[in-house]
């Protein structure tokens, strides 16, 4: 007996170092309880750019590409642009769902869709900027591939931004890592602005003059003067395109890859169970959450000013200012200087508050957006009201994503049954804003269409630039009013938004309490 004691005491005494060694599901909890490195939020960071640079690409050239460019009729440019942003819109729930049932996995939940949808966009990237021989089927080319690469890029930064609830559980880690993710976005915008406007505006896109239209009467007429100015350099136009789209693709990999080893995806909870939600139900769940639907009821109105702008402000500038050849540069002053004053409202929200800062931030915007209507054709002063406006910019692209963590704390204390919709809440965003920015985009070409839009010519008539001034001035200026004046139902200030803070923290030493319980009775059996 004593032998057999003695035996057993060591196996006993073996068994209690391993129990208490924190095995690989405790380590993600110690670190998303603890603080970020700087390598890791750099590396997060980082994958938000693809989306982003793409996105301010297609943004703000598309459109003339497809006019000018592809050479279509604005009617069926307008139906690409609507189709392509309102399938995008669908898609972002539709991906959302997929990733609820998706189990976990040794990479994670969203990773691997990171991971092998980043080949296939970038291929069909590379073909929205393709211009086809053929001339009858140059519609359905694009609408194929422009929804074809929208769906793509969903499987991309859907799970990518859900992926900001699972690198950390400290709000303020959260709050931290989003100022860096928005940082990175804002420079994505200036590089896609930078690379897609400097290397295509190293040609000259060939117009057709009004005299030279005035004296055609027929289609085949029409065709010699197109054919006699395609020659040269549109054809640069097209290859100038191509090669930007080549570079972009180039960044998206690489940016894809460094997201891939630089972030971790951590499980948010450790009662999180590896069996998939369900979708319907937390669904039903996250559109009864009155704070998540008064927010993104106001970020809608104010990111369709915003969209409204970036889509026709290249039009704006090329016919109604005259600024043929300074376009891209006005666009690129926007996007620096919403880089630059990233961290400018970061320290101002923490400071003051989210809501102080959605009301300052997005409503400085409306004094330069009349002013550049109002002061035509003077280089210097747009210059100056588009460093302005991008100062707005990068208050509408910091705090959607600063606040709907925010949205989904509340909502988790009021479900704490209820555990994995951080999906939902994100696509259901995007989803929305997508969707309008689709109709915004219909309808600004159709308005365009029905002004008498020309084609490739050198200038176009009054209507068409009385059509583009409210299209970036006073309509922005009347959205972005009307969202501000629904942001005052929004219900977590920054006395709930601590109390919030607080009762999380509590809740999850209960669990931490709750957890360390099961492993002393579970050991205690063993032994």
């Amino acid at each position: 007996m004593a032998k057999g004691e003695g035996s057993e005491s060591p196996a006993s005494t073996g068994l209690l170092p391993p129990a208490r060694q924190p095995d690989p599901p405790r380590r993600p909890q110690k670190e998303s309880n603890g603080k970020l490195s700087v390598c890791s939020k750099l590396c997060y960071a980082i994958g938000g750019a693809p989306y982003q640079i793409t996105g301010c690409a297609l943004g703000f050239f598309l459109q003339i590409y497809l006019l000018d460019v592809a050479q279509l009729d604005p009617f069926y440019a307008s139906i690409i642009l609507f189709v392509g942003r309102a399938w995008d819109a669908v898609t972002d729930p539709m991906v959302g769902f997929f990733i609820s049932k998706t189990s976990w996995t040794r990479f994670g939940r969203l990773m691997p869709w990171i991971i092998f949808s980043t080949p296939f966009a970038v291929i069909s990237y590379f073909l929205i900027w393709f211009v086809p021989d053929v001339s009858s089927g140059r519609m359905m080319w694009y609408l194929l591939f422009y929804c074809m690469f929208q769906t793509l890029v969903t499987c991309f930064h859907v799970p990518y931004s859900a992926l900001t609830m699972f690198i950390s559980r400290e709000q303020s880690e959260r709050d931290s890592a989003t100022a860096y993710r928005m940082t990175v976005e804002v420079l994505g915008t200036v590089l896609g602005t930078a690379i897609q406007g400097q290397i295509v505006g190293k040609v000259d896109t060939p117009c057709i003059h009004s005299e030279e239209k005035a004296g055609i009467n027929s289609s085949v007429a029409m065709e010699k003067v197109n054919t006699t100015h395609d020659t040269g350099s549109l054809t640069d136009t097209k290859n100038a395109y191509m090669i930007a789209a080549g570079v972009i693709g180039g960044i998206y990999v690489l940016c894809a890859v460094i997201l891939s080893l630089g972030v971790r995806e951590q499980r948010a909870s450790k009662l999180e169970s590896d069996e998939p939600v369900s979708f319907f139900q937390g669904l039903k769940l996250v559109m009864n959450h009155g704070a998540y639907i008064k927010l993104i009821t106001g970020f809608l109105f104010t990111s369709l000013a915003f969209m409204l702008l970036e889509g026709n402000f290249a039009l704006f500038c090329t016919y109604t200012l005259g600024f043929r050849n300074d376009f891209q540069n006005i666009l690129l002053a926007i996007m620096l200087s919403a880089t630059l004053t990233i961290p400018l409202w970061q320290w101002f929200l923490t400071r003051f508050g989210k809501k102080t800062a959605v009301y300052v931030g997005i409503s400085s915007a409306i004094p330069f957006l009349i002013l550049v209507v109002v002061i035509e054709n003077n280089l210097v002063v747009t210059y100056l009201a588009a460093i302005a406006a991008g100062i707005s910019v990068a208050a509408a692209f910091l705090l959607p994503w600063s606040m709907l963590p925010d949205v989904i704390d509340d909502f988790n204390l009021q479900h704490p049954d209820s555990r994995g919709h951080e999906a939902i809440f994100f696509s259901f965003y995007v989803f929305f804003t997508k969707f309008a920015s689709g109709v915004s985009l219909g309808v600004s070409t159709l308005s365009l269409d029905f002004a008498g839009y020309q084609t490739r010519g050198c200038s176009q008539p009054e209507a068409v630039h009385t059509t583009l001034r409210v299209l970036v001035s006073a309509a922005p200026v009347a959205l972005i009013l009307l969202g501000l004046l629904l942001f005052k139902l929004y219900p977590i200030d920054e006395k709930k938004r601590r109390e919030n803070k607080k009762a999380l923290q509590e809740l999850s030493r209960e669990e931490s309490n709750s957890s360390s319980e099961s492993d002393s009775t579970e050991l205690a059996n063993i032994v």
